[in-house]
């Protein structure tokens, strides 16, 4: 980690932990335009977590996603959550180097209950349903809200792999 990147506890009870943008690019191989979590709060070791995404019009799938009427893909939701969940095990276990890939090998469940639109803040609480420390599947459930109003749920499996 640079010194300016911070992975810094927020309760000393609980040892709470929030990642800053450096840290989740320590951990996440995605850049821009696929990095889809602006800042992981509440990191409570590999148990849970909350993602936080600020939606903005320049994304480029705004574009597309539709001509005037823009609202964020729900795969991009999903793959957000997926990566607040990436980014909890990552600094739960100090792999801050760049040292793991994380590869989909499933999604269930999945509803999407509201629009997602620039100018919102997703927030996306990720629980950890089945996995540990060493292992290499994961399962997860994730909600994203906006302003306390579900927009998607869905559970997710993982499989972590070290980088050559």
């Amino acid at each position: 980690m640079s010194d300016t990147s911070t992975l810094t506890p927020v309760d000393a009870e609980k040892t709470l932990l929030t990642a800053d943008i450096q840290v989740i690019q320590s951990i996440l191989p995605h850049r821009y335009p696929f990095l889809l979590v602006d800042r992981v709060i509440d990191i409570d070791g590999t148990t849970s977590a909350v993602g936080i995404k600020n939606v903005s019009m320049n994304e480029p799938h705004f574009q597309g996603h539709f001509p005037g009427n823009p609202i964020m893909p729900g795969v991009t939701i999903v793959e957000a959550m997926a990566q607040t969940a990436t980014v909890m095990v990552g600094a739960a276990l100090g792999k801050t180097d760049n040292s793991i890939m994380v590869y989909f090998m499933g999604i269930d469940e999945c509803k999407f209950r509201r629009k997602v639109v620039p100018g919102d803040q997703l927030r996306m609480k990720v629980t950890t349903l089945r996995g540990k420390p060493g292992g290499k599947v994961w399962r997860f459930r994730g909600e994203a809200t906006v302003d306390g109003e579900l927009a998607c749920e869905c559970e997710f499996t993982a499989m972590t792999e070290a980088k050559a």
